[in-house]
């Protein structure tokens, strides 16, 4: 299944909002809750969720991740899943547990190995916003993503 244009995007987030189990809906709330400091949240638009079909049991799951100026996610984890990272537009800041922080720009990726702590994720301008393009490839059914608003 490929999912292309606003309007299948638009109905993929109408189907997920009424089914909550699955990970897309997870992944599709939007705007996620702010943290303490007011700042602006992203919001997450889901794109492609398919079984893979040569690896029983997992599922690879796409998502866009808008980050208006000075945008700052809540601390989070994605459980099991390994995540893939590309930067569509703007500049963004990522931490991972007690590793140094890292900068990233247009064209440019990062990945989160199974049980990271993504302990910072913030669009580095606050003028421009940032787009990431995500990928998970999760165990079928798991939630992909898991605030953690008091680390």
């Amino acid at each position: 299944m490929r999912i292309a244009g606003g309007l299948a995007i638009a109905a993929l987030a109408v189907t997920t909002a009424c089914t909550t189990s699955t990970p897309a809906a997870q992944a599709a709330k939007a705007p996620t809750s702010p943290v303490a400091s007011e700042r602006p949240v992203e919001t997450v638009t889901p794109l492609l969720q398919q079984a893979l079909p040569n690896a029983k049991g997992k599922t690879f799951t796409s998502i866009v991740v808008d980050f208006p100026p000075n945008a700052r996610a809540v601390p989070h984890r994605h459980g099991q899943s390994f995540v893939y990272a590309y930067v569509l537009d703007g500049s963004v800041r990522s931490k991972l547990g007690d590793k140094p922080a890292g900068t990233y720009k247009q064209g440019q990726f990062f990945v989160e190995p199974p049980g990271a702590h993504h302990v910072l994720t913030e669009n580095t301008s606050r003028t421009e916003p940032a787009k990431l393009l995500v990928v998970f490839v999760s165990d079928t059914g798991d939630e992909l993503k898991i605030d953690d608003p008091k680390s």
